[in-house]
């Protein structure tokens, strides 16, 4: 929130530090992308994300989607890190201080800004003990082979290890909707292992994910 005070004495006020026409600047002579503060970018055709599962699953075979799901781990425990300190170097303060709409915003604004699709917070369920992000225009499941099931792995594994390390406790994320089987958005649920153990034997069923929660939730 902008206070009377902060417009009176403030050099600068913060913005919306994660905007696409701010974050991502390039030098097209150079072939280089880089956000605000001078990191690195890569931009990432479709073309290579799908080479990736078609390695992965000449590789690896059955075992592509808990690759998928490690390597989502690894990604999402940097991107925590790196979100961290960017919010920190521009507003002034850490994430722990940060009010949830602000926190929110900012995730949302982050994950579009990436190109990796449009997140939201389902806060339906949270009084429960469960976290539902839903994910639209997701160019991770867009390109994932016809697994016939949910196709999410990576996001998954970079849900999990954000909020494992948000929150300060050891949570899980399993995805209950897919894009890929005619849903409407990927729905993935993060909690403490042993709530979310059946969760995967239902998806396997063909449960749909209102079902799921209602189990999860009775």
């Amino acid at each position: 929130m902008i206070s009377i005070a902060n417009l009176l004495s403030e050099e600068r006020l913060p913005g919306n530090y994660f905007a696409h026409d701010v974050y991502v600047k390039g030098e097209l002579e150079l072939g280089l992308l880089e956000n605000r503060r001078g990191d690195r970018l890569l931009a990432i055709p479709d073309t290579f994300i799908a080479a990736i599962y078609s390695g992965l699953d000449r590789e690896t075979g059955s075992a592509t989607p808990l690759v998928l799901f490690n390597c989502g781990k690894w990604w999402g425990k940097n991107f925590y890190v790196r979100f961290c300190e960017e919010v920190k170097d521009y507003y002034g303060y850490g994430v722990a201080q940060m009010a949830m709409v602000e926190f929110i915003q900012c995730l949302e604004q982050l994950w579009k800004t990436q190109g990796w699709g449009l997140f939201e917070f389902d806060p339906t369920y949270y009084q429960h003990g469960f976290l539902v992000v839903l994910i639209r225009n997701s160019p991770f499941v867009r390109q994932a082979p016809n697994w016939k099931r949910p196709a999410g792995f990576l996001e998954a594994g970079i849900l999990t290890s954000f909020f494992t390390q948000l929150t300060g406790r050891e949570l899980t994320c399993v995805q209950t909707a897919c894009e890929s089987l005619g849903s409407s958005a990927n729905s993935f649920v993060l909690g403490l292992p042993d709530r979310l153990q059946n969760v995967e034997s239902w998806v396997k069923e063909g449960q749909n994910h209102e079902a799921i929660m209602a189990q999860l939730c009775p």
